[in-house]
């Protein structure tokens, strides 16, 4: 079996913060109440630009379903938060954020952002999720579900048109999935700016362990100093004792299977997790060209279906892509409005600069 090593980092990272104010003006929760009253009675499903502590975000019409009243959201940060809960800030790094900096860096702004508005800490933050995520070039895989032993004794796999795409092993506070990760991108979570960071296209296959807060208590792990010291401790049982790849052989005792060689090259990526050194940074314009090419697809397909209604119309066989371009510019004009268009563009625009696709 062929393969290559990609890339390594965190994929999704939540936390919870323990905060009281000391200074400042601190949140205004009577503001936040008013905005998003209004936001409810407009049944408006956009959320509202506000500026807090001198960072923009997103106020969402709704509370959380962990009971904080209040939801935030950048590029960087969603956090809930609430005047009376306990803690005070939960906070989500999302995926792309992670990439484009890191867990350490975002928790350092985060802790800025709180000081400007004038909290500190009274209590040590607490993770409560951290997904570490290894992604490998694999052409085309050689095992299936039954080449994984593991101590999790639930397991499940996903096909497409018969072919695998996701190995589920585990449930609660250990999950792995192993999972072809071009297939989750192109269908569900449009990830692009992957490919300029992998080089690759196609055949990358994701290891991702998401590891809940009674198994980082088990290694020590509560905070993010913590997390930085233990990491490699918790990945080396989760790679070597919870669960292992093997190739099928005729032993009744699996456990004797010998390791398979993708997953000896991911323990030994493991051992050695200091010295990988990726670098996570990805090309912004990249990305919005990517996502300006995929809105193109789409607007293709729309492009074809006007075309093939103007034929039925006018009773043509075919109608060239410049007459549907002039064909679509004439409805366009007949549904155009100068001043919505002003206003709807630049709260999209907004709403993109903090992460609202």
């Amino acid at each position: 079996m062929s393969f290559s090593f990609l890339l390594h980092g965190h994929d999704t990272v939540h936390c919870a913060y323990y905060l009281q104010r000391t200074s400042g003006h601190g949140v205004d929760f009577e503001m936040l109440t008013l905005e998003k009253e209004k936001l409810r009675q407009s049944k408006m499903r956009d959320p509202k630009h506000i500026n807090l502590g001198g960072m923009d975000f997103l106020l969402h019409g709704y509370g959380s379903s962990s009971g904080f009243p209040f939801v935030i959201s950048n590029r960087d940060f969603n956090i809930q938060l609430g005047e009376n809960n306990t803690p005070n800030f939960y906070v989500t790094f999302p995926s792309e954020a992670l990439w484009r900096k890191s867990v350490y860096q975002l928790h350092a702004e985060f802790m800025e952002w709180a000081s400007a508005l004038g909290y500190c800490e009274y209590k040590s933050e607490s993770l409560s999720r951290v997904d570490f995520s290894f992604d490998y070039h694999v052409p085309e895989i050689d095992f299936d579900e039954d080449s994984f032993i593991s101590l999790s004794s639930k397991d499940s796999q996903y096909r497409q048109e018969g072919v695998v795409q996701t190995f589920n092993i585990g449930k609660g506070d250990i999950v792995l999935r192993v999972y072809n990760k071009i297939d989750e991108i192109e269908q569900k979570s449009e990830k692009v700016w992957f490919f300029d960071l992998w080089n690759e296209s196609e055949n990358v296959w994701r290891i991702e362990w998401q590891v809940r807060k009674d198994k980082l208590r088990r290694f020590g792990i509560r905070t993010f100093s913590d997390l930085s010291q233990l990491e490699g401790d918790l990945l080396r049982y989760l790679a070597t004792e919870h669960t292992t790849l093997r190739i099928k052989a005729n032993d009744s005792n699996r456990s004797r299977w010998p390791l398979h060689p993708l997953w000896i090259d991911l323990q030994d990526k493991i051992e050695n997790m200091n010295c990988l050194g990726v670098d996570k940074c990805f090309d912004e314009d990249a990305l919005l060209e990517e996502k300006e090419l995929r809105i193109a697809i789409s607007m293709y397909g729309y492009m074809k279906r006007i075309a093939a209604l103007y034929c039925l119309r006018k009773g043509s066989d075919m109608v060239s892509k410049s007459e549907a371009i002039v064909q679509l510019d004439w409805l366009l004009s007949k549904v155009h409005d100068p001043l919505s268009w002003q206003t709807d563009v630049k709260k999209k625009t907004t709403q993109m600069r903090l992460g609202k696709w």
